[in-house]
């Protein structure tokens, strides 16, 4: 396995994604864009485009808040997705521009891209369907449902969607799931949803220990739902 950096800019930022892909392949071959929680670009996210390569994919953990920048407790980590979350227009811009730069690789199919978004990256990834990006599927986990509400959301039909949710979720009532529900029923798009019993916020991040929050890691959920991740993506990308 190969794994490098690359720049790109959106506004005034310098951002820099995490590249992994298997060594000495030659074709083309599907991408899957890792978009990160509220600390930013960290090593889970580097972990999980290992573990993508490792599979045949070029994985790319891309980087919302810029070059170097990772939130090291509560505060900070809110501190800086906040603003994001408050302008959700400038939010899918950067987006956008992520995925643009993915598909500038040389190695990758731009046919066949996947994003899979946890926590707030998990809001990010659905953001991405409801501004109309192209891509091959989009899977949210653990991610924050709601739409935006200051402006009109764009789908495309044929993008399919998971969503994986933890039932006892503090960031995702059961009201916000429903909603969700809705929206994608309304956008007409192919779309699913697990949700686990019994299980909270982050499931998915061995790092995750703080009941105040709603933030618990559970090995038995994590390894599921990557099962269900990676069958999602072959039917996506086969």
């Amino acid at each position: 396995m190969t794994t490098h950096h690359v720049e790109y800019k959106h506004a005034n930022a310098t951002l820099e994604a995490y590249v992994a892909h298997p060594e000495n392949v030659k074709q083309k071959s599907p991408a899957i864009v890792i978009l990160h929680a509220w600390a930013g670009r960290d090593k889970f996210v580097k972990q999980k485009a290992n573990y993508f390569a490792e599979q045949g994919y070029v994985g790319v953990a891309l980087d919302n808040y810029g070059k170097g920048i990772v939130g090291k407790s509560v505060e900070e980590n809110s501190k800086l997705m906040t603003p994001l979350m408050e302008n959700r227009e400038f939010l899918a811009e950067r987006l956008i521009a992520g995925i643009e730069t993915v598909k500038k690789l040389p190695n990758v199919d731009t046919k066949k891209i996947v994003v899979v978004g946890f926590c707030f990256g998990g809001l990010c990834a659905l953001d991405l369907l409801r501004n109309a990006v192209e891509l091959s599927g989009v899977i949210s986990v653990h991610g924050l449902l709601g739409a935006p509400t200051h402006y009109q959301p764009r789908y495309i039909a044929n993008t399919k969607v998971l969503a994986l949710a933890g039932y006892n979720d503090p960031m995702v009532p059961p009201e916000l799931t429903a909603a969700f529900a809705r929206e994608m029923d309304h956008a007409k798009v192919d779309w699913q949803m697990v949700t686990y019993g019994n299980t909270k916020h982050a499931f998915t991040n061995p790092e995750a220990h703080d009941n105040n929050l709603g933030l618990v890691y559970s090995a038995n959920i994590a390894k599921r739902s990557f099962t269900a991740i990676d069958n999602f993506i072959r039917e996506c990308v086969d």
